[in-house]
Order: structure tokens, then C-alpha cells, then sequence
């Protein structure tokens, strides 16, 4: 079984899959230093100064007498993680567009 499963991990797919992975990780940090350093304080000085990360709906006010932290919906942290995927999204649609047009993905026939 050992000699099967360095067999499988030898295999090329595999160990492109596992570069990707890493290679992928390292991408989304830039993505989200992007997202929350560069653009969206400069959506934010556009619509007015607003600070997304800050939206919140308080379920439940903390208290601070028993120590109970507040309860909230965090919806300006949905939108910047939103717009993150939407630009993980298109680079990956201009990486894979590019890559068909320089024939280097392989067509399967239905």
C-alpha cells in the first residue's frame, strides 16, 4: 500500500494540484491586502468616507456588568470578503482565458 500511495503522490497531477494550493493561499493574501488596504478606503472616500468594515447590525448590546461581549451581523466584513472573490474570480477567468488562448489547457470532448 506504501509503495502504491508514493506512486500516486509521484504523479504529476498531483503534485501540480499541491504547488496550486500553496500558490493559491499565497495569491488570496495579496488579494485581501488589496481589498482592505487599497480599495475599498478608496470606495469608502468615495461614498463619503464610510469604513465597510465597520457595518454592523447589533443583535445584542454588550454588557458590561456581566462581561457579555456584543452580539452583531457583520455585513461590512461580507461585502470587502465579496468583493475579494469577485477579483479572485476575474484574475482566475483572465488566467484561464489567456492559457486556452495560448493552447496550453487541454480540451476534453463531451
Amino acid at each position: 500500500m506504501l509503495k502504491e500511495f508514493q506512486s500516486f503522490i509521484a504523479k504529476g497531477n498531483v503534485l501540480d494540484l499541491a504547488i496550486g494550493v500553496v500558490i493559491g493561499g499565497a495569491f488570496a493574501k495579496i488579494t485581501t491586502s488589496v481589498v482592505e488596504d487599497i480599495l475599498m478606503p478608496v470606495v469608502g472616500l468615495f461614498l463619503g468616507g464610510i469604513d465597510f468594515s465597520h457595518w454592523k447590525i447589533v443583535l445584542k448590546a454588550a454588557n458590561q456588568a456581566t462581561s457579555q461581549s456584543e452580539v452583531a451581523l457583520n455585513f461590512g466584513n461580507f461585502i470587502q470578503i465579496v468583493v475579494q472573490f469577485l477579483i479572485i474570480s476575474w484574475v482566475l477567468f483572465i488566467i484561464v482565458k489567456a492559457a486556452n488562448k495560448a493552447g496550453l489547457t487541454q480540451q476534453t470532448s463531451s
